[in-house]
């Protein structure tokens, strides 16, 4: 499974995914996530929580592995901002 979630900290947000204080949360189910990807899109709330919502709307667990495919490729991801964006 894959968590797709924007934050301002996400070793902070890894943490308490991991550490719920409610069990019945999504991420409180039992299952340790494991950070495989994170990348830094934006400053702007707003434009993050688009991103976020685009990539969950894909429903396709062939478009998150190719994210994590192109981990540290920078171009890749100021291009899918910028078509995310228009």
């Amino acid at each position: 499974r894959y968590y797709i979630g924007h934050t301002s900290d996400v070793y902070r947000r890894l943490n308490e995914d991991n550490n719920p204080v409610e069990s019945s949360k999504y991420t409180g189910k039992g299952i340790r996530w494991n950070l495989i990807l994170y990348f830094e899109i934006s400053d702007s709330r707003s434009e993050a929580i688009k991103i976020e919502r685009f990539i969950k709307r894909q429903k396709s667990r062939s478009f998150i592995q190719k994210l994590v495919m192109q981990n540290g490729n920078a171009r890749f991801f100021i291009d899918l901002r910028k078509n995310i964006l228009k």
